[in-house]
């Protein structure tokens, strides 16, 4: 206990430095606005804004990327409950009830009720965090490379499992981003792989370029061939803060959307994303009179939002303490690091203990931002949804080409982004998810360095990866997720699920 209070004592003060508060602020802000426009998300801004965090000191540009996804969970609350349109994956179940208590006069409760739920679940899986943390560093520190190997190859597949879709699609686009990832010069022998002659792929693609193609252009390609229908609530929001007895409906669903949440959060793929539907299924069926669930009923807000924001901070702990993204946001965060020449995974704590716990304290404080600046702004966030998306799409469009040629001065780079954003578009038209693609991309480097490192180790044995214990046991679990997954029973059920 007073280890885990000294290194919250280091984290604070690292966070509360007047730079790093700025960029947390700063973090927030930005992802409130994007989680309040629907059309472009959290993973399409972090992919556009990683050029701008080049010339800021990693721990704070984490920090401000780290603000802006649970900032965009918080914003995405506020459409979804005054426009029925989430303004995030996880708002969708929130907009069943949020809007219909808005409908009612209720808007202010709602958003009142989504804000101080979001707070409560931020601030307990902060401390889950910071007490999982160092333990599950000790144990990463533990893997060798062939253990690291077989870790990746379980977080792919519950990539796999997790995906929204077909299997066989969410297989398809992980391989995608495995081979994507092999393009450029192989650093062991210097042989060009996959370059087709051409000078700037000899570099290998930039993640930055790929990101900001896929998520970015082709987010705002998907939103140009939608209808721009928006159903403002038009009449007053009302006071904020709910009532006594919506007070008394909600406590039970936060405390259980939390826990759900950051048991959620922690699984690689969809976990996150999962979290608030869970919720909203828990809650309806414990509900004594279920039919009031779609018609404004408080559990339907209280649990999913308290749900998302705790799978939002959870989905960390991999990152932080294995280096594992957990899905496509930190894929993006895998990047970031990677780019201020940090290697993810338990030597961030251990080597960098500044930078591991100032991230961490410095989501408390944004949580406590993001109260402030939702509920006060609730006024600014309604005009800013009357914006009309053709005059937002082309501004972002000229800023994704400015920030993605600074970055090497290169005009390739802007034509990159046009084309992998067109490829991107085409993919989400024909069902097939981008994110596994991304998390292929980013594993495939480091799963190749293992592989080859755990060869050498072996004298070139294959059977490295069933003699070590640890590496054995993550292999049988991914065998046995996969074929679990497979079987036609199973896989009818999962398709309802994601269906439903």
């Amino acid at each position: 206990m007073d280890t885990l209070v000294s290194n919250l004592s280091l984290g604070f003060s690292v966070a509360l430095g007047l730079q790093n508060l700025a960029l947390a602020f700063l973090g927030c802000l930005v992802g409130t606005l994007i989680g309040v426009l629907p059309g472009v998300g959290p993973v399409a801004t972090i992919a556009m804004l990683l050029p701008i965090t080049f010339s800021l000191d990693p721990t704070g540009a984490l920090i401000m990327l780290a603000g802006i996804y649970y900032g965009a969970q918080y914003g995405g609350s506020t459409t979804a409950i005054l426009v029925n349109i989430p303004g995030e994956a996880t708002s969708v179940v929130t907009a069943l009830d949020g809007h219909a208590m808005a409908r009612r006069g209720r808007a202010g409760a709602a958003l009142g009720i989504a804000a101080l739920g979001s707070f409560f679940a931020g601030t307990v899986a902060t401390i889950f965090i910071a007490a999982l943390g160092a333990p599950l560093t000790r144990v990463a520190l533990l893997f060798g490379p062939t253990e690291y190997f077989a870790l990746m190859v379980m977080g792919l597949v519950f990539a796999v499992v997790l995906a929204g879709g077909s299997i066989i699609k969410a297989i398809a686009m992980i391989m995608l981003g495995l081979l994507l990832s092999t393009v450029g010069t192989d650093l062991e022998t210097g042989d060009q792989r996959m370059t087709f002659g051409q000078p700037f792929l000899w570099d290998g693609i930039d993640f930055a370029v790929l990101a900001m193609g896929v998520f970015g252009v082709s987010e705002i390609l998907r939103n140009l061939g939608q209808p721009e229908e928006r159903d403002v609530v038009r009449g007053a929001i009302g006071r904020l803060l709910p009532n006594r007895e919506e007070l008394r409906q909600s406590i039970a669903p936060v405390l259980r959307g939390t826990l759900l949440g950051s048991a959620f959060g922690i699984l690689p793929g969809n976990g996150a994303i999962l979290a608030p539907f869970a919720s909203y299924a828990m809650e309806k069926k414990l509900s004594k009179d279920p039919s009031r669930f779609g018609k404004g009923a408080v559990e339907g807000v209280a649990g999913p939002e308290s749900a998302n924001n705790a799978g939002a901070q959870t989905s960390f702990i991999p990152l932080l303490t294995l280096g594992i993204p957990a899905n496509a946001v930190m894929a993006l965060m895998v990047g970031a690091m990677t780019i201020h020449g940090i290697i993810p995974g338990p030597q961030v704590m251990t080597g960098k203990p500044s930078l591991f716990w100032g991230m961490i304290a410095s989501m408390w404080i944004g949580n406590l931002m993001l109260l402030i600046i939702n509920l006060p702004l609730v006024g600014v966030w309604v005009k800013l949804l009357k914006v009309p998306y053709r005059l937002l799409f082309p501004a972002i469009l000229v800023f994704c080409c400015i920030g993605i040629y600074s970055i090497n001065s290169q005009a390739t780079d802007v034509l990159l982004i046009g084309l992998f954003g067109f490829v991107g578009y085409l993919l989400t038209r024909f069902g097939f998810e981008p994110a596994p693609m991304l998390l292929g991309f980013v594993l495939g480097k480091l799963l190749e360095e293992n592989l080859r490192r755990a060869l050498i180790l072996s004298r070139g044995s294959l059977s490295t990866f069933v003699t070590e214990p640890i590496s054995a046991g993550l292999i049988i679990l991914s065998a046995l997720l996969l074929i679990v997954a497979i079987i036609p029973n199973i896989r009818r059920g999962r398709d309802e699920v994601f269906a439903e």
